[in-house]
């Protein structure tokens, strides 16, 4: 099963990392350290998934792929 791919970068400015879902618009998070914006970006992910399903959007399914990754 493939999941949505998950980018985590330490940002100067926020003085922290973010946790990005580029699959998913808007879909991000800050924490401390990387650990941190993993687990607040899987929160993020599960309340995004809701949202849209309880608005009766659509959901994209997982296509992003970093540039190394793809062939």
């Amino acid at each position: 099963m493939s999941d949505y791919h998950i980018n985590i970068f330490y940002s100067e400015e926020d003085g922290g990392y973010i946790a990005d879902i580029p699959d998913l618009a808007s879909c991000s998070a800050f924490g401390q350290t990387p650990e941190e914006a993993l687990e607040e970006v899987a929160k993020a992910k599960a309340a995004w998934l809701d949202a849209a399903r309880q608005a009766g959007r659509a959901i994209p399914p997982p296509r992003y792929r970093p540039m190394i990754y793809q062939s």
